[in-house]
């Protein structure tokens, strides 16, 4: 069974909003730190003073505000439950 994937985009605007979509769930977060799982792997979001200003999952959208300073990828793209399993392999070793 393929599974459809959403869109996923980044929208940074003066380093300090950022609009992202085809987010699956927030994993975890606080005000330096966003780890999300969007249908093309985990993106980690650093900064500092971060917060979410809007979340909605069912459309698969979070906007986060405060001092942006690094966006990565933390995989490889992958279906997406091999993901979890490869993020918590790396995590537990």
């Amino acid at each position: 069974m393929v599974e459809e994937m959403s869109q996923h985009e980044i929208v940074m605007t003066n380093r300090n909003t950022m609009e992202v979509t085809g987010v699956v769930s927030v994993e975890s977060f606080d005000s330096e730190e966003f780890l999300l799982q969007t249908e093309y792997g985990y993106l980690g979001i650093r900064g500092q003073d971060l917060h979410i200003k809007n979340l909605d999952l069912e459309q698969g959208r979070v906007s986060i505000e405060g001092q942006l300073m690094d966006i990565s990828y933390l995989d490889v793209h992958m279906p997406r439950g091999e993901k979890t399993k490869s993020l918590l392999g790396r995590l537990f070793k």
